[in-house]
């Protein structure tokens, strides 16, 4: 189908692996003139794109240095208007957390249509890596998606803390992570609450950390982490397998290829 001049595609790439692209993904970057992607979506994914593409890493990666937000959306705009097919490519799903709303809103202000292609998020392909459900009756009846720290680096609002029945979900702000679990337990979660950080979720080598919540900050610390660590706190998480031997914090398990 044609593909209209003045239309941006706003993709979820998925958490990583090239296979967690869903079809309509994978179609959208095949047919790209200019692909505007983040510094987490893997070169495999990149490469779907055609030869001819001209394709502009974006960054938005914590702690390294990213075009600004208004620059990316000029330039969105500027490409669009040449008339070239646009894909603003974003690590999982473009509308957990990837300013999908700005974006699509800046676009349409400007007279430049948008579609957005969901992709997988991190939280999903987390549980689906290391064997938890994200909600499971009788034990997580709600599920919180929720960033670690707020746009001004502050710790996020978490008043709903206490609800034993909803899973949590915490994306960004790994630096962040021990602060945010000592609140968690401040506001009435308890300590022995079941908690899994996973860095590079979905990928091959991802890894993850099974805990309890009120060890978090000394199990992050004792490992390291580079990558990008999605954290949910719940009781469902502790069905995964990495669960069934655990006392205290432990070693990071791998991910099996």
């Amino acid at each position: 189908m044609p593909h209209d001049p003045g239309t941006v595609k706003l993709v979820g790439a998925g958490p990583g692996a090239a296979d967690l692209l869903t079809l309509r993904a994978a179609r959208a970057i095949e047919d790209a003139q200019a692909l505007l992607y983040d510094a987490l979506v893997c070169d495999e994914v990149v490469a779907l794109a055609p030869a001819a593409c001209v394709k502009i890493q974006t960054g938005k990666r914590a702690g390294r240095a990213s075009m600004k937000q208004e620059t990316i959306n000029r330039l969105m705009l500027r490409l669009a208007r040449r008339g070239l097919r646009v894909v603003r490519l974003k690590g999982g799903d473009p509308s957990v957390f990837g300013r999908v709303g700005e974006e699509q809103a800046f676009l349409n202000a400007h007279g430049v249509a948008t579609e957005v292609v969901p992709g997988v998020t991190a939280a999903s392909a987390a549980a689906a890596q290391f064997g938890f459900p994200l909600t499971h009756r009788g034990e997580a009846r709600r599920l919180v998606f929720a960033t670690a720290t707020t746009r001004d680096g502050t710790l996020t609002d978490t008043g709903w803390a206490a609800d034993r029945e909803a899973t949590l979900a915490f994306y960004m702000g790994r630096n962040q992570l021990p602060a945010l679990a000592a609140r968690l337990v401040a506001q009435g979660r308890s300590p022995d609450t079941p908690v899994m950080a996973v860095e590079n979720a979905g990928r091959a080598d991802a890894r993850a950390m099974p805990g309890r919540l009120g060890d978090l900050g000394q199990a992050l610390a004792a490992v390291g982490c580079e990558g990008p660590v999605v954290v949910v706190v719940g009781e469902a998480v502790a069905h995964a397998a990495a669960f069934s031997d655990l006392e205290v914090p432990a070693t990071p398990v791998e991910a099996r290829s």
